[in-house]
């Protein structure tokens, strides 16, 4: 069996193929009666979209999308929302060599050994193109979460890091890395350029923050909202890595370093002096930031010759004609903030169900 959707009250089933005719997403179990139209979720899909600079795929897609249904005088009815994004600027003809070996580090194989064949056209499914109509989908959950402010960006890219103290969130939209630090943004530009120009590619650290998440949003156990963000996170193309909040770094520390302590703050609640758990204890939302970092690896598809074998078992050499990232992990940002707000809509419909 194959799975397509993903949520539990508000859920959002993806389709299409890379090189196919559209791509699409059905979102359900979005609440009636929100403005909605194509001029709120089209500024989500521009920020994803390829071609925009040098260091992503030249790829040219204008990716409009156009709502089909769900939608009723300018407002959701509460029925499935249909979206379509067409594709334009296929070539499938770049593949023909992907048809007969596999690529190392892509699905081919694994798709072929499942299904016993596979669209080699740019991958199919397992193409980052199916990305798009995430962010479609999230631009749509981003209604019903209306007090949450969601923030994604770059903090490393081959692994050089942004520096804390140069953080500046206004510096995001002004760089092709959705970068904060004005500083290492102009060394990424050599960064990738190198890479993009010697065939290869780069992985990066995309971070999302989550602020206005109020304290009880998730479940103990089986529907933690750690768990659901890792989950949604991890389903992304080319994500191998998920941490929320000091991640892997928590298990340096003392649990005195690691506790974040509270103090009484405004109307009963507490005041955190500390974030180190993500703004997420026991599954649950604490009211402070939600941070999740997500590790993207290198764009598997490079012009550098690498080992494989043939389908039919043979030994051989394969590079990857056509138009690629030189690092996914830089559009990978609208798509992390989209899983991010899918999954902080749905837990929020689950909390109002159960605690009303």
């Amino acid at each position: 069996m194959s799975f397509n959707t993903f949520g539990s009250v508000f859920r959002f089933t993806t389709w299409g193929e890379s090189h196919g005719p559209a791509i699409g997403a059905v979102v359900d179990g979005c609440p009636p009666g929100l403005p909605l139209s194509e001029a709120d979720i089209q500024p989500f899909l521009d920020k994803r979209r390829p071609g925009t600079s040098k260091f992503t795929t030249q790829r040219q897609e204008p990716d409009q999308v156009r709502i089909l249904s769900g939608v009723f005088e300018g407002k959701t009815t509460g029925t499935p929302i249909s979206l379509m994004i067409e594709n334009v600027d296929q070539r499938s003809k770049d593949y023909g060599d992907v048809a007969k070996a596999y690529r190392p580090g892509h699905a081919d194989y694994a798709y072929d050994a499942k299904y016993g064949f596979r669209d080699y056209r740019g991958g199919g499914r397992s193409s980052a193109r199916e990305t798009a109509s995430r962010v479609a989908a999230g631009a749509v959950a981003r209604l019903v979460i209306p007090e949450v402010s969601i923030l994604g960006y770059v903090s490393a890219i081959g692994g050089d890091a942004i520096d804390p103290a140069n953080f500046d969130a206004a510096e995001i939209g002004n760089n092709p890395f959705f970068c904060p630090d004005a500083k290492a943004a102009a060394r990424w530009e050599k960064l990738v350029d190198a890479a993009r120009k010697d065939g290869s590619s780069l992985g990066a650290v995309v971070e999302c923050v989550a602020t206005g998440v109020p304290a009880g949003w998730g479940a103990p156990l089986y529907a933690k909202l750690d768990a659901q963000l890792a989950s949604a996170c991890m389903s992304i193309n080319a994500v191998k890595g998920v941490e929320i909040g000091d991640g892997f770094a928590a298990a340096a520390l003392r649990g005195e370093e690691n506790a974040d302590p509270m103090r009484p703050g405004e109307n009963g609640s507490p005041q955190f002096l500390a974030n180190h758990a993500g703004g997420i204890a026991g599954g649950i939302s604490t009211g402070q930031p939600i941070r999740v970092r997500v590790a993207f690896k290198p764009t598997s598809s490079i012009l550098i010759p690498v080992e494989t074998i043939t389908r039919d078992g043979d030994a051989s050499e394969i590079i990857t004609k056509g138009r690629h990232d030189p690092c996914v992990g830089i559009r990978g940002v609208p798509v992390v903030e989209a899983m991010m707000a899918l999954v902080l809509a749905d837990q929020k419909l689950l909390h109002r169900a159960q605690c009303g």
